[in-house]
């Protein structure tokens, strides 16, 4: 089977794709072949065999194996999705082929002395047996690699200490953690301070050791006293060692080599944390940067420069350090005369500056540069990390951070040193300026102008193109901060054509929109400065090839910001047909489609210009000037793939219904429904597929008598259209997710037609929403579909009821199906009208006191089990949620009490503050109790605080409704009184929080 193997894996790595398919099919059947895994380990052993093949091997067993080594295919944890993954049941590997295979797999990831890829992959193959046998089935594994360790050869250490990296990390649980761990920590720390060893395997094992202090984490809430010792008895030995290698120099560097030596990486690697490294080596040494060697240990320069960074920013915030800084500032005159604030400035300023790679790159590409601008660089470089650094000191110290960093930047521009430290002091400047402005606080007009100078000789350097575009970026933000720059905004928007240098005139539009969206005087209406703003740009797009720049991802989002932010200064520009700022928006819209950013965007500036067309015949001419580019967009484009373009014309098709007016213009369902149709009865994708269904269900909502008036080139009616639609939305080949937005179509169908216009489809298509219901998974699906059944219950709850008894799904009856979906989901529901309208049908099946609706019988609450453990995934999968099951009237009334809180804005703060602490960070103790590396978030910067604070704003969290509550207050004191279906027999049945929440509710009432 070996030989049949080896061609299989061969023809896999095929560029042909139909060999490659083909192979791939014979790799899965090959699977159910007792020889399969026992195969694959021979050949990853075999030498004569490619180290391609062998590797494919290797990686090939390990996939089986985390599919089917413990006999449970868990695919939960498998982040390959290879194609050998069918979702089929696990494949037994009987017990003498798993004793085969690992002393096999460790002997080649410990002894092989050939490609370190072939080692690495074994590496994996034990890690993933290990996951599963060991201890119980493997007992003999951790002892191998500790006797190893202190004896065994360079080879051997390394593939020792790669097993046991990957043992720490995943398969030491927390009862092994203390009988192991001090012998593991024992046996690399004999490694890391073995001189004889090589420096990067002595640095690998730092590396496991400080995977002992990541499990520590996770174990220490239950054991706080034995971690406590565990790590002081460890940390005892390692305190001298790391001061020993902090002394530690590098070798000299030879002038004449444009590389880093080789000697350097492993001493690098192990010194990562805390060796310094010089800063002309860094500025000027050309040698590649951000390299990690085969193990991940970073070991360039560029890498000890963001250490040393991040050090500093550390030493920052501690409070010793912070008192002694204090005492400093206030033994001096001002900030600005303190010389470790100047000496800060200094090192950042430095550090700062832009690199030879840096300043190449953005000469070919000005997108790259305002990545950085817009902090959406991947890229973490020592210059951000300075401008992180600034940021904390601002925080800390406000005004004075702005006052010290402008006493050295003014010695620059004095002294009339190089251009690089001129911009990197203003980069600064800039980054602390936006952190001023994202956290409301203000900058004295005095400091301001003292800036502004040092601004004007920024900007005229014409042979400085980066000195003067940071100087135009940094008078846009002066303008935010107290519009003391406002001076210069015509010069910026003139810059934008005039000057020769692109990355300038990038920087001038990034700039002009800093200008409009500050406080400066005579800005908003000003129809005359709007018309320059988008003849600049007009002029500017008009010289490019638009087509070269669809890969320019933020070239074009700072397009599409500033094109917003100058429709904004009169939102009638955009049914202008002198100013073309709605024709340059589509531009862009067609050339960045592919780009999400630019795309919500648009969507965003299109959804509000929209809105401020009510009245009727502005509606008419902002759809006369934009209904032939949607249009044609739906007509040139191939709607079954998943066409960017398409997307984003459906969506903004989505908005312009939406807002539509009553009565719609004339003839607008003619020209947009034929097209809408097309779109929903020919694609599967959801992005169409939603935006589509809204805009049917918009058309019915504004005019459904022009909708019911139409007939398409087959004479159906738009009734029928609508029909057809519904019907191929609530199909089971269309996924959840896509036909989200059905329910509302339906919903809207039913009562825009009603019975007399729908007559023997109504129950039809009542049936055809049960019955997806039914299938339903995902929440909007879910919520969509009810709402139908809500929606008919507000003005005939018994009807609902007699029809659902009347259906059968899937051997239960209708109502028993939908009462069931419905009630487990009516809490996770989203929108206002939609919970309000949710409430009141829900109200309203209860006050039937139906006999049939009590006889069904749903979820009740949450069993909660009586264990104070944290709960990890392994045991929640051991014991999965329970539930009692209720009388259906019992449930709504509980769903009714929860959302009478939730509607009184009582949970709205605390909700808030706990998705946004989810948000940013996996706190130690967080309530799920997942066995997850905590994520490290930093509350004492300003720039958190406002995003946490951003979201107890957001319009999507859940605030008060007085309406809703109104309503459930009156249903539910009318219940008490007059024992409404039983109420007082229900009441029994409440928790003591439900009966709190009550009596809270009628104490409130009284008073």
């Amino acid at each position: 089977m070996e030989e049949q193997l080896v061609r299989v894996l061969a023809n896999t790595q095929l560029a042909a794709e139909g060999p490659r398919k083909q192979a791939e099919l014979d790799l899965k059947r090959a699977q159910t072949n007792p020889a399969f895994p026992l195969s694959l380990t021979n050949i990853g052993r075999h030498a004569i065999i490619s180290v391609e093949i062998r590797q494919a091997a290797l990686s090939t067993l390990r996939r089986f194996i985390e599919r089917n080594w413990s006999g449970g295919n868990d695919n939960d944890n498998d982040s390959d999705n290879g194609s050998e993954s069918d979702g089929g049941p696990a494949i037994p590997i009987p017990d003498p082929v798993k004793d085969q295979i690992r002393p096999l797999v460790l002997d080649l990831a410990l002894n092989f002395d050939g490609d370190r890829k072939i080692k690495t992959a074994a590496s994996y193959v034990v890690g993933k047996i290990a996951n599963a046998d060991w201890p119980q089935q493997w007992p003999d594994l951790l002892p191998t690699l500790l006797n190893i360790i202190p004896t065994g050869t360079d080879n051997q250490l390394h593939g020792a200490l790669k097993v046991l990296g990957d043992l720490v990390d995943e398969s030491l649980s927390d009862d092994q953690f203390f009988s192991m761990a001090q012998e593991i920590v024992s046996v690399v720390y004999n490694v890391a301070i073995n001189g004889n060893r090589k420096t990067a395997l002595r640095a690998l094992s730092v590396s496991v050791f400080r995977g002992c202090f990541d499990l520590m984490d996770t174990v220490k809430d239950e054991h706080p006293q034995e971690v406590l010792a565990f790590a002081e008895g460890a940390l005892k030995g390692w305190f001298p060692f790391c001061l020993e290698i902090l002394k530690l120099k590098l070798p000299e560097l030879d002038p004449r080599s444009a590389t880093q030596p080789e000697s350097w990486n492993g001493l690098i690697a192990l010194k990562f944390q805390i060796v310094k490294c010089l800063l002309k080596l860094y500025l000027e040494h050309e040698a590649q940067g951000r390299l990690e060697d085969a193990d991940g240990l970073p070991y360039t320069l560029d890498f000890l420069v963001l250490e040393e960074l991040d050090f500093l920013n550390q030493c920052v915030k501690a409070m010793p350090v912070r008192k002694e800084l204090e005492a400093q500032i206030n033994a001096h005159a001002g900030a600005h005369e303190t010389p470790w604030l100047l000496d800060i400035s200094k090192i950042t300023s430095s550090y700062g500056r832009i690199t030879l790679e840096e300043q190449q790159l953005w000469d070919i590409d000005v997108s790259l540069y305002l990545a950085e601008e817009q902090s959406v660089s991947a890229n973490y470089t020592p210059r951000t990390a300075c401008g992180d650094l600034l940021i904390k000191l601002g925080e800390w110290l406000g005004q004075k951070a702005l006052e010290s960093l402008y006493a050295y930047t003014k010695s620059i521009f004095t002294d009339n040193l190089s251009w690089r430290k001129k911009e990197a002091t203003l980069y600064l400047l800039n980054t602390l300026l936006r952190d001023y402005l994202d956290c409301g606080k203000t900058v004295s007009p005095e400091l301001s102008q003292a800036y502004l100078e040092l601004v004007n000789l920024a900007i005229n350097q014409p042979q400085e193109s980066l000195l003067r575009a940071r100087g135009y970026l940094v008078a846009g933000v002066l303008s935010q901060c107290n519009g003391i720059a406002a001076n210069l905004m015509d010069q910026t928007i003139n810059g934008i054509t005039s000057v020769d240098s692109e990355l300038v005139q990038a920087a001038c539009i990034k700039a002009t929109e800093a200008f409009i969206n500050s406080d400066v005087n005579g800005v908003a209406g000003n129809t005359q400065l709007q018309a320059k703003i988008v003849s600049a740009i007009s002029q500017w797009m008009s010289t490019k090839d638009m087509t070269e720049i669809e890969e320019a991802d933020d070239l074009l989002v700072t397009l599409a910001e500033t094109l917003r932010a100058a429709i904004q200064i009169d939102k009638t520009v955009s049914i202008s047909n002198d100013i073309p700022a709605l024709d340059l928006l589509f531009v862009v819209a067609k050339h960045g489609s592919n780009n999400w950013q630019v795309t919500m965007l648009i969507c965003e500036t299109f959804e509000d210009i929209v809105q401020t067309m009510s009245d009727p015949s502005a509606y008419q001419a902002l759809c006369q000037k934009v209904l032939p580019s949607l249009t044609g967009a739906f007509n040139v484009a191939d709607v079954t793939s998943n066409n960017p373009l398409v997307i984003f014309a459906v969506e903004l098709m989505a908005s312009l219904t939406q807002y539509g007016s009553e009565p719609l213009p004339p003839g607008f369902v003619a020209a947009t429904l034929p097209k809408l149709t097309r779109l929903l009865m020919e694609s599967n994708e959801g992005e169409i597929l939603r935006p589509g269904a809204e805009s049917v269900k918009y058309l019915l909502a504004h005019d459904h008598e022009q909708m019911f008036n139409y007939h398409d080139e087959n004479n159906r009616s738009g009734l029928e259209v609508c029909l057809h639609i519904i019907d191929r939305l609530l199909g089971t080949a269309i996924e959840d997710n896509a036909a989200s937005e059905v329910g509302g179509l339906a919903a809207e169908l039913v009562e825009k037609a009603g019975h007399a216009r729908l007559g023997p489809f109504l129950p039809q298509l009542l049936q055809a929403v049960a019955n997806r219901l039914a299938t339903a998974k995902t929440a909007t699906f879910i919520q969509s579909l009810i709402l139908v059944f809500a929606r008919l219950s507000l003005v005939g709850a018994q009807d609902v009821v007699d029809f659902l008894t009347t259906i059968q799904i899937n051997g239960q009856t209708g109502l028993q199906v939908v009462l069931g979906k419905w009630l487990e989901n009516s809490v996770n529901f989203a929108g206002y009208d939609e919970i309000r309208q949710n409430v009141i049908a829900l109200s309203k099946l209860y006050s039937l006191n139906d006999p049939r609706v009590a006889q069904t019988m749903v979820r009740g609450d949450l069993i909660i089990p009586a264990s104070d453990r944290i709960m990890t995934r392994s045991r929640a999968k051991q014991n999965p949620d329970q539930y009692t099951v209720i009388p259906a009237p019992l449930k709504i009334l509980k769903v009714l009490i929860e959302e009478l809180l939730s509607a009184s804005g009582l949970t709205s703060a605390s909700t808030a503050a706990a998705v946004a602490a989810a948000e940013f960070a996996d706190e130690d103790n967080d309530d799920d109790g997942w066995e997850d590396d905590p994520d490290t978030i930093d509350l004492s910067l300003g720039s958190t605080k406002a995003d946490l604070m951003g979201y107890l704003d957001d319009s999507s969290m859940r605030h008060r409704d007085d309406e809703t509550q109104q309503y459930l207050s009156e249903f539910f004191v009318t219940a008490a009184r007059d024992n409404v279906a039983g109420f007082g027999e229900w009441y029994n049945n409440f928790t003591v929080e439900e009966k709190a929440k009550l009596s809270e509710m009628a104490n409130a009432q009284q008073s």
